[in-house]
């Protein structure tokens, strides 16, 4: 592989985890909205999931930001699973597809 590669490479996950950061930190808003207002949650799977996805920065960002989701401790568990889980796919994935 062309060591030109590896920066566009880099390039378009730096920029899947910035969107996804801001979709996440998007929805953890709206959750903490509708919680204040009583309505319908946004369930956790799916805050999950958006971590899990890459979003993982954008919630640490709401979580410290809006105050939101930092009590619950299965909650955080999860969620720092999730973020292993990115780091340990990130790690392998530069291992492996990356030269």
């Amino acid at each position: 592989m062309s060591s030109s590669r590896v920066p566009y490479v880099g390039g378009v996950v730096a920029a899947a985890y910035l969107a996804f950061s801001i979709v996440t930190f998007a929805v953890y808003a709206w959750d903490k909205s509708t919680a204040r207002r009583g309505a319908r949650r946004v369930p956790e799977s799916t805050l999950h999931v958006l971590a899990l996805l890459g979003g993982w920065p954008g919630a640490l960002v709401a979580q410290q930001a809006l105050r939101h989701k930092t009590r619950k401790q299965p909650f955080r568990t999860i969620y720092w699973l999730t973020v292993l889980v990115n780091c340990i796919v990130l790690v392998l994935a530069r291992a492996f597809v990356v030269d």
